[in-house]
């Protein structure tokens, strides 16, 4: 039996869910075509930041202390995504080596001149933009009420400059996550990628410093998303997309299930190899497959909150019934 994988994702028309998260692994030519040649459906572009594209000229006589640092600081970062200039020639290069969508992606957080490079990546062939809001709050005088306003100002002057799709990828550290998704919809979005990473400092204990430190995400990971995907499946019109913690092919399904359109894998990739794409991929398939489905349409969203027979699931009820079966559990052990 043939099993269709292929499925919709920012209006993108994608050969199976499974979708290369921004990484350096993207940033390689040779890399991004092995990920093709395994299965890779799409790949999002390593991410240009805001500051890169606002002060990466800013090191000319007379810029201020603050600016030259900040562009130094950024500078380092073309190891990573090869500086404005470079990305959008890397990107038309991108277009012509393989044939999948590529995604281009910004990190930002707040607005500025930056906003008119989204343009400059549509024009370069970007199939659709990822803007990866970043936008940690450290102000102790700074409301929820502004922050949110942030994000939808941020998406809304992008939208005005492109006619891409646009997805927007975000934190789960919202107090009304579901409104927020919504209005993110309301100004343009297309599409919702759940979640970021906040980077997550730490502290050295022989230098006695705050140290910057990245570490690759784990499965357990995937469960924040898994809930707010569940929850929003059906209720926003746009695509959603799951992110962190998607490492085997059982992270997959279970997300789909959930009601996302695409799944995003980076740290599988550093893990096991680019080969594991293959692997993942032609789990899912074999999942469905030995249960007789035919597409991966017809289990999306199985297990949302809309079509849960367990509403409670999703919500606060599942929490004592998680504590007092970990608890029966632990007293039959004994």
């Amino acid at each position: 039996m043939n099993v269709d994988l292929s499925t919709k994702y920012l209006g993108l028309q994608l050969a199976n869910p499974v979708v290369v998260s921004a990484c350096p692994l993207v940033g390689e030519l040779d890399v991004l075509k092995r990920l093709a040649d395994h299965g890779a459906a799409g790949a999002v572009l390593p991410s240009v930041f805001e500051e890169q594209i606002e002060h990466g000229d800013a090191l000319a006589e007379g810029a201020g202390y603050a600016v030259m640092e900040t562009a130094a600081y950024f500078n380092e970062l073309k190891a990573y995504n090869r500086g404005p200039a470079t990305y959008l020639k890397y990107l038309e290069a991108a277009k012509q080596a393989v044939p999948i969508p590529l995604i281009g992606s910004m990190n930002v957080h707040h607005g500025g001149e930056w906003v008119q490079f989204a343009r400059r990546i549509e024009d370069a062939g970007a199939d659709a933009l990822e803007l990866n809001v970043y936008l940690l709050v450290t102000d102790f005088s700074t409301t929820s009420r502004e922050v949110e306003a942030k994000y939808v100002e941020l998406v809304a002057a992008v939208r005005d400059v492109i006619s891409i799709p646009l997805a927007v990828k975000i934190g789960p550290y919202f107090t009304a996550l579901p409104n927020m998704a919504r209005r993110l919809v309301e100004v343009g979005a297309d599409g919702l990628v759940l979640f970021n990473r906040f980077l997550q400092p730490d502290i050295d204990l022989d230098l006695m410093r705050i140290v910057p430190r990245l570490s690759l995400s784990n499965p357990d990971e995937m469960r924040v998303a898994l809930r707010w995907i569940g929850l929003l499946h059906g209720r926003v019109g746009a695509s959603l997309a799951a992110s962190t913690g998607i490492h085997f092919a059982d992270d997959a399904i279970r997300m789909l299930m959930a009601g996302a359109d695409a799944v995003m894998v980076a740290s599988t990739l550093y893990r096991h190899g680019v080969e594991t794409l293959a692997t993942l991929i032609g789990g899912i398939e074999t999942w469905l497959e030995g249960r007789e489905y035919r597409s991966i349409d017809q289990i999306r969203g199985m297990c949302s909150q809309l079509r849960c027979p367990d509403r409670e699931a999703f919500a606060r009820a599942n929490y004592a019934k998680a504590i007092s079966s970990y608890a029966m559990g632990t007293e039959a052990a004994t």
